[in-house]
């Protein structure tokens, strides 16, 4: 991590040696650049106090590769490519882009569809659940019994992106149904990057919701150019890495691109551009009942108070996600300040967060994609 007082007038002496001694959460080249930081670190010091306080929580997950996926790789024991490499799938399929090794990480241009778990059958959900869904997901726990996956199964790093948008919809199912005759639920899924190039994932939610058509308008500046309107049909879900597997016995399990593919249960349009440019043409087609926006990074990019001024006028119920508490700090403050929006839902703790810690934060907080939850 860097030295939080890097660029308060001498440069800095080495690496992070010393941490705030009250919050914890902040560290320091040298006491000289703390000595200089504290007239700004001061007004955040107590409320990162509390946030740590919190720490061991949000490093707990049901998995057998917890300690070595959190813990490990927050004291820098274990990186993520390790981790990946240790179950065959480091730069493999989906999971390239899970670490920053692969040339395309930054760059989506090249949009491979890639509809394999690269995994065993047993480690991944390459069919459909064997039994209904009897209540509500709580998290990981109950998702990976129902589904009859073991815990030692990594899946869970891309399923994240299906089972945010499955908690979005059950913390806001007040405002959202029902939701008419069409059986049609349209999300506006704003500010995708790497989830891009992990599309199949998305077919879960054909297990998640039965019956139900699930219409998703994946918006961002990261979609390219070239595949700006595309409509995807997931028509099952992903498969697993054996041959003779019951997921690669019929081409409808297939997904394919498609001007228009509305017998499908999953569909999947993206456009390129700014959500508050770009929305009114998105309306006319698709009016979202729900919005999501995952990492969102409010209080970091100017570009989201259009966005987030046009949400409130639309009066949808929108979900956002950060990867700390802080992170959805910050957005509130913002939005209130610049905006005078306040959160209809509270920052909440994601049970569906990604299982694995988020490498050189930029605060020792326990940073993980989709952590905290709030919504407007």
């Amino acid at each position: 991590m860097e030295c939080a007082g890097k660029g308060r007038g001498t440069r800095c002496i080495g690496p992070v040696k010393r941490r705030c001694a009250r919050c914890g959460a902040v560290g320091y080249c040298s006491v000289s650049h703390q000595i200089s930081h504290w007239s700004a670190h001061k007004e955040e010091c107590a409320r990162l106090e509390q946030q740590m306080t919190h720490a061991e929580a949000l490093n707990v997950f049901p998995f057998t590769y917890c300690q070595e996926a959190t813990v490990e790789i927050c004291q820098k024991r274990v990186g993520r490519c390790s981790f990946l490499n240790k179950r065959g799938i480091h730069q493999v399929g989906m999971w390239m882009y899970e670490c920053k090794c692969h040339p395309s990480s930054n760059s989506f241009d090249d949009l491979r569809f890639h509809n394999s778990w690269d995994l065993p059958r047993m480690l991944c959900p390459c069919r459909g659940p064997v039994s209904p869904m009897s209540d509500h997901l709580s998290g990981w726990e109950d998702y990976y019994r129902w589904r009859h996956i073991p815990f030692n199964s990594p899946v869970a790093l891309l399923l994240q992106w299906p089972m945010l948008i499955y908690h979005a919809i059950h913390i806001t199912s007040a405002r959202i149904f029902p939701i008419g005759a069409s059986k049609e639920l349209r999300v506006h899924y704003v500010g995708p990057e790497k989830e891009l190039l992990q599309l199949p994932a998305f077919g879960e939610l054909q297990a998640l919701f039965p019956g139900l058509r699930i219409h998703i308008v994946l918006v961002g500046p990261a979609v390219p150019e070239h595949r700006d309107g595309e409509t995807i049909k997931v028509g099952g879900y992903a498969q697993c890495s054996e041959t003779d597997c019951d997921c690669k016995s019929t081409s409808s399990h297939e997904s394919e691109s498609l001007n228009t593919a509305y017998d499908s249960t999953v569909i999947l349009q993206l456009r390129r551009g700014c959500y508050h440019d770009i929305y009114r043409n998105i309306s006319e087609e698709s009016f979202p009942n729900l919005i999501v926006a995952p990492n969102a990074g409010i209080a970091a990019y100017r570009c989201w108070l259009p966005t987030i001024e046009l949400i409130q006028e639309m009066n949808v119920p929108a979900v956002f996600s950060d990867y700390c508490e802080e992170a959805c700090h910050l957005a509130a403050h913002c939005m209130n300040t610049v905006a005078g929006i306040s959160f209809s839902l509270p920052i909440q703790l994601n049970p569906f967060r990604q299982p694995m810690a988020v490498e050189n934060n930029a605060l020792l907080l326990p940073c993980y994609s989709n952590c905290f939850l709030f919504g407007i």
